[in-house]
């Protein structure tokens, strides 16, 4: 089950879910690449895990940019074996006020970017006939959420797009999947809670314990949690799974 060998790399790797997802797959041995836009943080969790890290910096809605950061990923340490589409935004609010460039901005980085990344790191996986795609989603993916119209279309549009390309390359060695986390305790919540505070004049704790009960736990999830969830999509045993959408915390219910 040790993915000695495998290089990965993570987008949005330097806080939250893609920091502990980088963390998770090197501590079963691949060489990881943590892809963001600020290098402060990659180089952090860079610096955590050792030399079979690499930090590029890139925003992922700068093709160029991100078609660089590839490239120097690649000359590191090969080929991409595992992509991790971790990187996404959040701007919330009722239909009428979120503004066109609302939505340009959440679909370029939750949606468009993702088609970027993958194009880049989908001809090695089928060259080499193996390879792991696992995109994050969100719970928002699999349901109606009020007040989040083009985050949730876009985590929709993510979850076609994990099952769509599942079916194209699942027999060449390639699985695609995605998880569906509902709220993890990330610097995007802190956003959300924010948000909330704007909206509504309630203080930063009653805020989070709004949120803390639209789960069934009580609670949010972790980014180790969801780091967990990818990983194992990861490993070689999980090779029958592709083109599933995996509830994390079970706010499916």
């Amino acid at each position: 089950m040790s993915l000695s060998g495998k290089h990965a790399l993570v987008t949005g790797g330097g806080t939250g879910i893609g920091a502990a997802t980088a963390k998770w797959l090197a501590a079963q041995g691949a060489q990881v690449t943590l892809l963001g836009r600020r290098l402060e943080p990659l180089q952090a969790v860079a610096a955590e895990i050792g030399r079979q890290a690499f930090a590029a910096t890139a925003d992922v809605t700068d093709a160029g940019a991100v078609e660089n950061a590839f490239g120097a990923s690649r000359e590191r340490f090969g080929r991409h074996d595992i992509l991790v589409n971790n990187a996404g935004i959040a701007r919330g609010g009722p239909f009428l006020r979120q503004t066109d460039e609302d939505w340009s901005a959440i679909f370029a980085t939750n949606l468009f970017s993702i088609v970027t990344t993958t194009k880049l790191a989908l001809p090695g996986m089928l060259e080499s006939g193996w390879g792991r795609v696992v995109n994050v989603a969100s719970i928002a993916g699999l349901r109606g959420s009020p007040y989040t119209t083009a985050y949730t279309a876009s985590k929709h549009a993510l979850v076609g797009l994990t099952r769509s390309l599942a079916l194209e390359v699942w027999k060449k060695g390639v699985t695609v999947n995605a998880v569906c986390p509902g709220y993890v305790d990330t610097p995007m919540t802190d956003q959300t809670v924010a948000n909330i505070q704007k909206t509504t004049g309630r203080s930063e704790a009653e805020a989070r314990a709004e949120i803390e009960k639209l789960g069934p736990r009580g609670r949010m999830l972790t980014s180790e949690e969801v780091a967990s969830s990818i990983g194992w999509l990861c490993l070689e045993p999980q090779s029958a799974i592709s083109g599933a959408t995996i509830p994390v915390g079970g706010d499916s219910f």
